[in-house]
């Protein structure tokens, strides 16, 4: 008889110690992962990034536009075309 609630125990045991923790983590994790969608703050971080993407490519805009009407041969020196 003990040797019976041995071999149920033990594996038991393992099983709550060891297999169902990782088993709990790896659902969370693939239930968020499947969800793909951004927090909050993430999503503020990107329009942030976005916005100064905008910026900074209005002020490149900007600064090829003064270099033609100064320089017009820039481009071609330096291999931008």
């Amino acid at each position: 008889m003990d040797g019976i609630v041995v071999a149920f125990f033990v594996p038991v045991v393992i099983f709550l110690v060891v297999v169902a923790p990782a088993w709990i983590w790896m659902h969370y994790r693939s239930k968020q992962h499947a969800q793909g969608a951004l927090s909050e703050t993430e999503r503020a971080e990107l329009e942030t990034l976005a916005l100064q993407a905008e910026r900074m490519l209005e002020r490149i805009d900007t600064l090829e536009a003064i270099l033609d009407a100064q320089t017009p041969d820039w481009r071609k020196r330096e291999g931008v075309e």
